[in-house]
């Protein structure tokens, strides 16, 4: 949280995507068509008053309020993150909309952030969107998760619904994330430390070299569109794709019998062309 205040890392790319003979929870042949990006607002929402002391209004042994913040500046940035990324998408041939996730309905706050949402899609008119009340969105992640591509949302409704979505793809050893800011990103696995099977060779490492991808694609984009880091991440990602297709990947967290070394052993050889 503190590294995300401090260095502004409002953007936080959560991917979310199906692979062959992965777990997946829903039983619709559609759901091994997923792929979206949760993409959630990092430095500021019900996170703020987290983020660094000081920052509550009203904290005694009665009664607590946290603040939910929202700011034209943080929003217009986020907004202006999402649809450059449907449109990096859709040249990939994914779907290439962005969908306004909020609570506009009850919330100042939200329909502010639905307001400042409208105002900068106008400067994207080939991108699409749509939008839907946080609740109904939980419930759209279980019906009908392969219709959407970019969710953009508060903090706290990030936290939640990207959880949720990891679910169905098969879990948090899955989970890549990428906290963006505009001069500087960290990259990590969306999933904690797993201290209870510290030093016992099961943790599931695609997470983490997923983020690696990330981190390469962000740096192609950095460097005025690097074709080299772009085709090394595209590359990460095929890799593990063609693995799980291949049933050559088969994590612990999943069932399988391969631990951390192993998974990492057969993604360099599938990168490699073995």
């Amino acid at each position: 949280l503190r590294l995300r205040d401090r260095f502004g890392l409002y953007a936080g790319v959560r991917p979310v995507k199906a692979y062959p003979n992965a777990p997946q929870r829903l039983a619709d042949p559609r759901a091994a068509g997923i792929d979206l990006i949760i993409l959630r607002e990092s430095t500021e929402g019900l996170f703020y008053t987290a983020a660094a002391t000081g920052r509550e209004i009203v904290a005694n042994d009665d009664e607590v309020q946290d603040i939910l913040r929202i700011t034209r500046a943080t929003s217009e940035k986020l907004f202006d993150f999402a649809f450059r990324l449907a449109e990096k998408r859709k040249a990939r041939g994914k779907k290439g909309m962005v969908t306004c996730v909020d609570k506009a309905n009850v919330f100042r706050s939200m329909a502010f952030f639905r307001k400042i949402f409208d105002e900068r899609k106008a400067a994207f008119p080939d991108v699409p969107v749509s939008y839907n009340y946080v609740d109904a969105q939980a419930l759209d992640l279980i019906r009908r998760p392969w219709d959407f591509d970019v969710l953009v949302m508060e903090n706290m409704f990030g936290d939640i619904l990207s959880d949720l979505a990891g679910g169905l793809v098969g879990g948090m050893g899955m989970a890549s994330c990428a906290e963006v800011g505009d001069e500087h990103a960290l990259f990590q696995p969306a999933h904690g430390s797993a201290p209870d099977i510290m030093g016992q060779d099961k943790a599931n490492p695609l997470a983490a070299i997923l983020s690696g991808a990330l981190m390469l694609d962000y740096l192609s984009d950095r460097t005025g569109g690097h074709t080299g880091l772009a085709d090394a991440a595209q590359v990460i990602e095929d890799a593990v794709e063609k693995g799980f297709a291949a049933n050559r990947l088969r994590p612990m967290e999943f069932g399988g019998d391969m631990g951390t070394k192993a998974v990492t052993k057969e993604l360099i050889d599938l990168i490699g062309g073995a």
